[in-house]
Order: structure tokens, then sequence, then C-alpha cells
């Protein structure tokens, strides 16, 4: 892979107030997703599990945890995963914080051993047993399982009585949301979700909707509330069946984004510093989150855009947009005005949010031109999508040992399986080698427009 111009490279470092801003800048494109993770895994289960500084926190500890392992040769940036909302919400109302955080450690203990089989065996193994017929509806499972939480959130659900101011706010900040990233240039595009919740805010703040109480009584630093096992709980392991299935999806997600980030960078990160130490890296981090009662962590889409527009690949910037996070972590009055943003500015971005989720789902079985004239993969993907969303679940009960294998992660395991234990047919392999040449989409500012083909269609002509 060719390198590419960087303003500034990997290994270079900026000047003092540069190396500040550029940051800063980092943490703002992290920061909206990041603490809404907590918010919405606290929603889903009806009570506080997660709390804002740990999950700030844990986001700055597991990037430094990555660039350790990865020897600095990857500015990539982990914040908390949206795809274990559901799953640690469920958890924590089976087994308490010990089922919850056990089951996230297990994750992180999981992406270790891949990594290791990685080291020594490869990754074709991992492509054979993840297709995109398993990934696909994997991810639109975790997006269209979170919609109910939204609904709710802006009033909407069946039996609610409507509130308009309710309803306002919500509306505001979906459309706030979509437009700012459907119509927005540059830095602000990558943020939307983060300015749809500042501008909900601000409505609801006029409405009367918002008691600053809180804020006035919190300490300007205060230490966050960790969760730590052996002191708070002792780990148990009847709920790891309900966590541990998403780790197959978000590996499939680390591999996406270090593609992506291949690509801006011009260095193959899947080569050097190779998918063992990043996945170990993303491994170890999460199992840290878990560690101090955190979210699992991921890469994040959004600091990867930062590196494309600025083309600034520095660590150093990365690993200060960290220590910067671990530091907001620890201030009181700040974790207190965030603990304030109503439920309606929530349910409004989540409407786009959790949608934004499932489609990407739907593209990556597009992109991997998943051939659904094929029976086999009808099968795997519509048992899928039935278990995911229909409230699915089994019980195994042994002894004093109860397991429940629920939603997304019985989807999972079933998906998997089912791609495995199913034959190819001789109609399925004729049908796989249809020659079907799709249009290469390319978006610019203007919007899609089909330039491959319009280059094609021009060789044509001068023949």
């Amino acid at each position: 892979m060719k390198g590419k111009k960087m303003v500034l490279d990997i290994h270079e470092k900026p000047n003092a107030l540069k190396w500040i801003v550029l940051s800063l800048q980092h943490v703002f494109a992290m920061f909206g997703a990041t603490i809404l993770v907590p918010i919405l895994v606290n929603a889903a289960a009806g009570e506080e599990v997660l709390t804002i500084p740990v999950a700030l926190v844990a986001s700055g500890i597991g990037t430094l945890i990555y660039i350790l392992c990865t020897k600095g040769k990857s500015p990539v940036y982990l914040g908390s995963s949206f795809a274990f909302i559901t799953p640690i919400a469920a958890a924590y109302l089976k087994g308490g914080m010990a089922g919850a955080m056990t089951g996230v450690m297990v994750v992180g203990f999981i992406y270790v051993v891949v990594a290791l089989i990685i080291k020594f065996v490869g990754t074709k193994w991992l492509n054979y047993l993840l297709p995109p017929v398993v990934i696909g509806p994997m991810i639109m499972i975790i997006g269209l399982g979170l919609a109910p939480s939204a609904i709710s959130q802006m009033g909407l659900a069946s039996g609610m009585e409507l509130d308009y101011h309710v309803l306002l706010v919500a509306v505001v900040s979906f459309l706030v949301t979509a437009l700012v990233m459907t119509r927005a240039k540059g830095f602000l595009k990558i943020i939307p979700f983060l300015v749809g919740i500042l501008s909900g805010y601000l409505v609801a703040t006029c409405l009367g909707m918002i008691d600053f109480t809180v804020v006035k009584e919190a300490s300007f630093f205060s230490l966050p509330s960790f969760v730590l096992p052996f002191v708070h709980y002792t780990p148990t392991f009847g709920a790891i069946l309900t966590i541990a299935p998403i780790a197959l999806v978000t590996m499939c997600e680390h591999i996406g984004d270090h593609t992506s980030l291949s690509n801006i960078i011009g260095r193959d990160l899947l080569q050097d510093p190779g998918l063992d130490h990043t996945l170990l890296g993303d491994g170890l981090a999460t199992f840290a989150a878990g560690l101090i009662g955190g979210p699992a962590n991921t890469t994040y889409g959004e600091n990867t855009s930062v590196v494309g527009l600025t083309k600034v690949a520095s660590v150093w910037v990365i690993g200060l947009a960290s220590i910067f996070a671990i530091g907001i972590g620890f201030l009181g009055k700040f974790t207190a005005l965030v603990s304030t943003i109503p439920n309606a500015v929530l349910g409004g971005v989540s409407l786009l949010l959790y949608g934004f989720i499932a489609v990407n789902g739907l593209k990556v079985l597009i992109k991997n031109r998943v051939n659904f004239e094929k029976p086999k993969n009808v099968v795997v993907a519509s048992s899928m999508l039935v278990l995911g969303l229909g409230g699915a679940a089994i019980a195994i009960v042994h002894g004093d040992l109860s397991v429940t294998i629920s939603g997304m992660s019985l989807a999972a395991i079933v998906g998997v399986l089912l791609n495995l234990i199913l034959p190819d047919t001789k109609e399925d392999y004729e049908l796989e080698t249809v020659d079907v040449e799709p249009a290469m989409e390319v978006f610019d500012e203007e919007g899609p427009s089909f330039k491959k083909e319009e280059k094609t269609s021009k060789k044509r002509k001068k023949k």
C-alpha cells in the first residue's frame, strides 16, 4: 500500500498549541457517542448501570493501552461501543453489576484469544466463520432492537399520553441531527449527534424542562464511581452468553475500521502493526473497561474521519486526546450537567442513530453482494432477524448454574451455526458465479456520482 501525504504522519509530534487543539478535536469527535452509551444502557435497564465519568476514563485508558499494544503505529481512538447497549442492560437485569461487568471482561478476553490464534494461524478461519450474511443481519438487529427505547423516550409509545413539549424537543433534536448529517461540511459533519443533543437541550431549557439543582450541588472535581471486582462484587459467569457472542460482530467492525483507516493514511495497519496487535489492544482495552465498571470499547469511526479530514495521523495527538478524556471524567460539574439531558433529546437523536446502525448492516449485505436468490442465505438471515428482534431466549439450568442466551446473542450463535451446517448446493454455486458488475458509487461534497461508470462510457465512445 502506497504511503499517502499526511500533514503529520504517525510518529510526528506537533508544536504545543497545535498539539492541544488537534487533540481536543478528537475529544469532541468521540464525546457525543461515548457519553451516549452509558445513558442509553441505563435507559434500557431502567436504573443506573454505567456512569459517564467511568465511560470517559475507560475510553482514555483503553486508547493508551491500544497505543502501547500497537507500538504507536496505529492512530486509532477507542470509545464506548453501541453494540453492547442491550446485552449489557440484559446481563445487568439477569446478574446485576457482577453479571454485566464479568461479561464485558470476558469479551475483552475473547479478543485476546482471537488475537493469539491469528498470530499463529492467520485470518482465513475468521472470514469463514463470520461471512457478510451473518454480520449484516447482526448489525441490523443491534440497531432495530433498540428502536422501542427511542420511541418510548420520544413519548410516542403505545399507551403513553402525548406531551407536546416532549415531542417538540424530540423533533428538534432529530431534525437538527439529520440536517447536520446531510448538509454540513468539514468538522461539523462528523459530530451530528452532538450538535443535535445541544440543540434539543437548548429548546428543553427554554421550555423549562430542565432542573439545574443537581449541577449547583455538584463539586467541581469528583472521583468517578469505579466498580471493582472483589471489592464491589464477586464475578459471576451466569450472564456471559448474553454478551460474549456480540464480540464476533465487533471484531468484524474492528477489521473494517482499520481497513478504512489504512486507506486514509496509506499504510496497511492489518499487516503492520498487524491484526493480532490491534485486536490485542482492543481486547485489553475492553477488559480494562470492565475492570473499572465501564462499557466495552471499540474503534471509533468518528475519529477515523477526523484523521481523514485533517490529514493528521499523529499518534501523539491521539494519546493526548485520551489523557484529556481521562481528565474530563473527574470534572463533577460537567458530569452533573450531562445527567440533566432530557429523555426527549435522547429519543430524537436515537431515532436516527438506531436506524443508522441498522442501515449499516444493510450496507454490509449490499457492499458484499450477498445473493438472496441463494436459499441458504435467506435461511441464515431471516432466522437471525426473527430470533434477534422477536425476543427469543433459551434458559439453561443445571443445579445452581443458570445461563440465559437471548436476543442478539442467540441470533449470532444460530447464524454462525446455520452458515456452517447448511450445505451449498450446485444451484447455489451457479448463482454465485453470475457476472454482475455493480456501479462504483463515489461520494463527494456534491453528493453521489457514478464516476467509474462515466469513465467506462467515455472509453466505449472512443472505441
